[in-house]
């Protein structure tokens, strides 16, 4: 009784040397139940390994608050494999660092069980381990991800909208990792449900997971039909709606005060312009309203001139001053 009272103290003057309140600690030991009985010595050890990798002292409790569990592993039997084989991925030590502080669980899992299987999942998808790395990097979540209860599932909702496996799945997996976090039942086939009922076409739903994946992962109830309410509220026909998305799909996920209002008061109050232009030129709501809608609509009415939502926003500034003359 003396040694584990004796280890306990050892253990909580370790933590609380460290910067931990009692609170942390208590919560620390019912996630974790083995810092009841691991050396301090072992705890100190690996304690100094996550910050020799380059994880920063003041990050450190957060990321062992979250996971008390890696101060318990085998150092050289779990930490050091993982972080090389995270590092031959073509991560920089300073990425893998960020990559663990964001999730420290990423420690707690085996190279052999569970990093090879994944790495040959990817392959086979033409993602090369290269992008495997980037993807951990975003989301280091990917490799808690099941294979066979979640990957797949993923997968396999992804050729149902007419994607091939033959890369262009592994291309939008690498474009936006994020995807892989989010249920199939529960987020992405509504979302892609909803778009469908606005009148998307399943060839306009592939460009829309190949283009904007991000636009999927978005929850309908929250924020999809928010936005079409606003823009119906604005004098958008349903039709008129389908077209803008169709051509450019983020305009249901932009933020309505930030970006979609000031944009719409901005084409009616100052341009002087109709909706039927919007429509017709959907990418006006990707432009920057400082820094590219007000300071060229201010260039054109000094001249007097007048031009097409197109004309006067795609291309870059050089060529827009010459197109008008305004150099």
């Amino acid at each position: 009784m003396e040694t584990s009272n004796s280890h306990c103290s050892g253990i909580m003057w370790f933590f609380k040397d460290r910067g931990f309140d009692d609170k942390s600690i208590h919560e620390m030991f019912q996630k974790c139940k083995r810092l009841e009985v691991v050396q301090r010595e072992k705890v100190s050890e690996n304690w100094d390994y996550l910050r020799s990798i380059g994880i920063q002292e003041r990050k450190l409790p957060s990321v062992v608050r979250k996971c008390p569990k890696i101060l318990t592993l085998g150092l050289h039997e779990k930490l050091v494999p993982m972080v090389t084989c995270l590092e031959t991925l073509g991560s920089k030590p300073q990425e893998v660092a960020c990559a663990i502080t964001k999730f420290p669980h990423i420690l707690s899992h085996s190279v052999e069980e569970k990093l090879c299987p994944l790495l040959g999942f990817f392959e086979a998808l033409g993602i090369t381990e290269k992008q495997l790395g980037k993807m951990i990097l975003i989301n280091p979540r990917i490799i808690s991800y099941s294979i066979e209860h979640k990957l797949s599932q993923m997968v396999e909702f992804l050729s149902s909208l007419h994607i091939s496996k033959d890369g262009m799945i592994g291309k939008v997996l690498v474009k936006h990792p994020y995807i892989m976090g989010y249920s199939v039942d529960k987020r992405l086939r509504p979302t892609s449900e909803f778009l469908k009922s606005l009148g998307l076409t399943d060839m306009d739903l592939q460009k829309v997971a190949v283009n904007y994946p991000e636009v999927l992962c978005r929850d309908v109830n929250k924020i999809l039909k928010p936005n079409v309410s606003y823009l119906t509220s604005r004098g958008f026909e349903i039709g008129q709606i389908a077209a803008v998305v169709t051509c450019y799909p983020p305009v249901l996920i932009k933020s309505i005060s930030n970006s979609l209002e000031p944009r719409i008061k901005f084409l009616i109050d100052v341009m002087g312009r109709g909706l039927d232009e919007v429509v017709a030129y959907p990418d006006y709501f990707r432009h920057s309203l400082k820094r590219r809608l007000e300071l060229r609509q201010k260039l054109l009415m000094r001249k007097n001139i007048s031009c097409t939502l197109s004309e006067m926003l795609d291309c870059n500034q050089k060529k827009f001053l010459f197109k008008f003359g305004l150099q």
